[in-house]
């Protein structure tokens, strides 16, 4: 979801993380992780500790430290937001290598088993779609919304799911033909559209208007019916039938604007619209 701010738990120890959309990839907090390592029995005692080890590490020239980024997260002593040293899983297990601890091998398995959800999850929207519906009732967002949001995500998987009978499997491959398909319809692949809206870590699906929503939906709805009319086979093959899937609503986008004199594409996002009850906004609520 947006980048996601989530706790989650091994062995019932709380862990920070954060998932990077752009970077497709986990941040954990590293004072949490020290923590369940060292067998701290408070948050003080973890912090103090990754003090020391980071003093350690700096001496030692490490460049563990200096690639370490911070993050914003909600502190467990106050509720407040503080910045907070953060490492991606590689990061993370290089850190692991330098603390003696019986916890080492479970908490790396435990890590690599939190990236390879969250991934399953991008390739087959189905696996999130019932804590979706959750969260966005959770966030208040209205049932009419919930089922629109659904349904386009229903419509996704239906994709992904032709992709895979065609023989794409890997996250890469979904990722460039997602690109081809928004360059396409739209002019602009997922990371410039981002931009031309003004996000960064939301999602952009959920920031689309409804007009836009229903032109990708269009595209991706067209794609499906294609793959299984022609049987596509191989990454190339399944390539051409998404940008022919695109150009429907291409087509009917650029028909459209004809007609009504402006652009559809639109730098509009959630927050622009957050206040109104009737039709909810397209932002993507976080896990937490």
């Amino acid at each position: 979801m947006s980048d996601i701010e989530k706790i989650q738990l091994f062995e019932q120890k709380k862990i920070r993380t954060a998932w990077d959309e752009d970077r497709q990839e986990w941040f954990f907090s590293i004072v949490d992780v020290c923590g369940v390592l060292a067998e701290s029995k408070d948050y003080d005692t973890a912090r103090k500790y990754w003090a020391k080890l980071k003093e350690r590490l700096i001496a030692e020239g490490n460049e563990l430290v200096t690639n370490c980024l911070q993050l914003k997260m909600v502190s467990p002593k106050d509720g407040k937001r503080y910045n907070t040293d953060v490492a991606d899983m590689e990061g993370m297990f290089r850190i692991i290598q330098s603390i003696p601890s019986k916890k080492a091998e479970p908490i790396k398995v435990w890590m690599a088993s939190v990236a390879a959800e969250r991934i399953n999850q991008a390739i087959d929207p189905e696996r999130s779609i019932d804590q979706a519906i959750v969260d966005y009732r959770r966030l208040g967002y209205s049932e009419a919304w919930i089922t629109r949001r659904i349904k386009t995500i229903e419509i996704r998987k239906g994709l992904t799911d032709e992709w895979k009978r065609g023989g794409v499997t890997k996250e890469i491959d979904f990722a460039f033909l997602t690109d081809l398909m928004s360059k396409t319809w739209s002019g602009m692949t997922t990371r410039e559209y981002k931009r031309y809206k003004g996000l960064t870590k939301e999602n952009l699906r959920d920031n689309m208007t409804n007009m836009e929503l229903l032109l990708n939906a269009l595209a991706e709805e067209s794609a499906t019916q294609l793959s299984k009319e022609h049987n596509p086979e191989g990454l190339q093959e399944n390539a051409g039938i998404a940008k022919d899937g695109a150009e429907v609503a291409r087509n009917a986008r650029e028909d459209l604007e004809k007609r009504i004199g402006h652009s559809i594409i639109s730098s509009e996002k959630a927050i622009d619209h957050i206040q109104s009850p009737e039709e909810l906004p397209f932002q993507r609520p976080e896990d937490q």
